[in-house]
C-alpha cells in the first residue's frame, strides 16, 4: 500500500496540464461503480489469460497515438467507414473490450465511453502485471471516424531510430521523457520476428549481445516471411511489468532497432534509460504520470463525439 500511494504521488506530481479537460472521479455520480466494474473484468481477465495485460495496454496506446484517444481502434469495418485501424495491424484484445463494456452497460447503460473504459482498462493492466496503481481523468467520449490509412503515418515503427522516435511522440505532444518511461512497456507481451529480424540478418547488429542473439536466431530461423515466429518481448520476467525493460537495453538485449535506439541518440535518452535502470519506483511513477498524460491526446469531450453502446460499433 505505501509503494501504491508513494507511485500515485509521485505521478500526481509528473502529469502535464495537457489533461485538464478530463477529469478525475468524472463517473462518481453518474456511475459510481464504473471502474470497480471495470477492474472486476480486467482482473478476471488477466488471471485466466495473463498475456491480456499488455494486449490491453497496447489497445490504449494504438487509439491514443491513431486519431486521438476516442475508441476509434474498436471500431469494425462497415460499408460507411470502409477499412478502419483495426484492419491495418492485427491486435489482441477486441473481445476482451466487448466484455467490459458489457459489463459496465449492466450497471450503468449508455453513461461510460468505451475511450474511458480503454483508459482504465490499461491502468488495470498495469495493476495485475506491474503491482502499481495510479488515478486516470475521465470524461472521454467515443469518435465516430476511424481510417486504416491514418495508423502507418501515426505508429512509430519498430524500425525507426531515436530522432524518428522523439519526432513521433513531440508530433503527439509527448516529451523525451514520456518516450523513454513508456517503453518500459516492452518489458511484457511478444514480438513478432519479422519486427526484428534486420538486427538478425544477414549479420548481427553489433549492439545485440551475443548469446541473446543466439537465442533469437534459433527463434526465428531466417527464411520465409510467413513463418513469423512469435518470442517475449524481455527474456526476464516476461510477465511482470517494470524496468526490467531498461536494463535489458543496457544489456543488449532488447529486440527493435527502436529499442536499441534509446542508447545511441541524441536527446539523452541513453541517460533516462540509466535512470530508470536504476530506480523502479521512480519509473513507475514516470510511466503512470505519461499514461495519464498520453491518454489525454486529442480526446473528445462535451458535446464532441458519443457513449456508444456497443464499442464495435457507433450508435448511428
Amino acid at each position: 500500500m505505501k509503494l501504491i500511494l508513494m507511485v500515485a504521488f509521485q505521478a500526481m506530481s509528473l502529469i502535464s496540464i495537457s489533461t485538464a479537460s478530463l477529469q478525475y472521479n468524472f463517473y462518481g455520480s453518474s456511475c459510481p461503480n464504473a471502474e470497480q466494474t471495470i477492474s472486476n473484468v480486467v482482473y478476471g481477465l488477466i488471471d485466466a489469460d495473463p498475456s491480456m495485460a499488455p494486449a490491453l495496454l497496447r489497445l490504449h496506446f494504438h487509439d491514443c497515438f491513431v486519431m486521438g484517444c476516442d475508441a476509434s481502434i474498436l471500431l469494425d469495418p462497415t460499408k460507411a467507414n470502409g477499412s478502419p485501424e483495426k484492419t491495418a495491424i492485427p491486435l489482441r484484445g477486441y473481445d476482451a473490450v466487448n466484455k467490459i463494456k458489457a459489463a459496465v452497460e449492466a450497471v450503468c447503460p449508455g453513461k461510460v465511453s468505451c475511450a474511458d473504459i480503454l483508459a482504465f482498462a490499461a491502468r488495470d493492466s498495469v495493476a495485475k502485471s506491474g503491482g502499481f496503481v495510479y488515478p486516470v481523468p475521465a470524461g472521454s467520449r467515443d469518435g465516430n471516424v476511424s481510417s486504416a490509412f491514418s495508423v502507418f503515418s501515426s505508429i512509430p515503427s519498430p524500425f525507426f531510430d531515436a530522432g524518428e522516435l522523439v519526432q513521433s511522440f513531440a508530433a503527439k505532444g509527448l516529451t523525451v521523457d514520456d518516450l523513454v518511461a513508456l517503453s518500459g512497456a516492452h518489458s511484457i507481451g511478444t514480438a513478432h520476428c519479422s519486427g526484428f529480424k534486420n538486427r538478425l540478418y544477414p549479420t548481427v547488429d553489433a549492439s545485440l549481445d551475443a548469446s541473446y542473439a543466439a537465442a533469437l536466431r534459433a527463434a526465428c530461423p531466417d527464411g520465409s516471411a510467413a513463418d513469423d515466429g512469435v518470442v517475449n518481448n524481455s527474456p526476464v520476467s516476461p510477465a511482470t511489468l517494470g524496468n526490467q525493460y531498461f536494463k535489458n537495453a543496457l544489456a543488449g538485449r532488447v529486440l527493435f532497432t527502436s529499442d536499441a535506439a534509446l542508447l545511441t541518440g541524441q536527446n539523452d535518452t541513453a541517460e533516462k534509460v540509466r535512470e530508470n535502470a536504476g530506480d523502479l519506483t521512480a519509473w513507475m511513477a514516470r510511466f503512470a504520470a505519461s499514461m495519464v498524460k498520453m491518454g489525454g491526446i486529442e480526446v473528445l469531450t462535451g458535446a464532441r463525439g458519443e457513449v456508444r453502446r456497443f464499442c464495435n460499433v457507433t450508435n448511428s
